[in-house]
């Protein structure tokens, strides 16, 4: 059962969870972690590195926003893990709520993401690419909070 969002302030104080870029992608993401079909998500230690952020911790609380950059909800990592992209397991890709049934088609469509101008843009890479080896943060996650409709 989720509560509703805390105070602005304490929002302010938590890390952004960012799913995708605002666009149509980030709200279809959203909405699944809202409805609670989406409680896991990949991201890559190169994101982070190139960010200079830390990689999450189990425990730790992220505010969810949405394509306008408004809070929309509070998640809680339940688990993190850091795996070369040839391990990502069927578990996790059911779990990320995006309509995927094989690895295959997970790997295929997330390529197509990271090979894409945003991401190569907010890289700061236009060659960036992804292979088996590239390390992935694969996170699980609870809906703790959100906004009411």
């Amino acid at each position: 059962m989720t509560i509703d969002l805390p105070p602005a302030a304490e929002l302010a104080a938590l890390p952004k969870g960012e799913f995708g870029f605002p666009g149509p992608l980030r709200d279809r993401l959203v909405a699944a972690i809202l409805d609670g079909s989406k409680t896991s998500t990949t991201g890559l230690v190169v994101d982070y590195e190139h960010e200079r952020e830390p990689l999450p911790k189990a425990g730790e609380r992220e505010v969810v926003v949405d394509s306008d950059d408004r809070p929309v909800a509070v998640i809680e990592m339940t688990e993190v893990r850091i795996v070369p992209l040839a391990e990502v397991d069927l578990a996790h890709v059911l779990d990320e709520g995006e309509g995927h049934t094989t690895i295959a088609e997970w790997r295929t469509d997330h390529e197509h993401f990271w090979h894409g101008e945003e991401m190569r843009a907010a890289l700061d890479d236009p060659g960036f690419t992804v292979d088996d080896s590239t390390p992935a943060v694969l996170q699980r996650f609870r809906l703790v909070a959100a906004a009411r409709p």
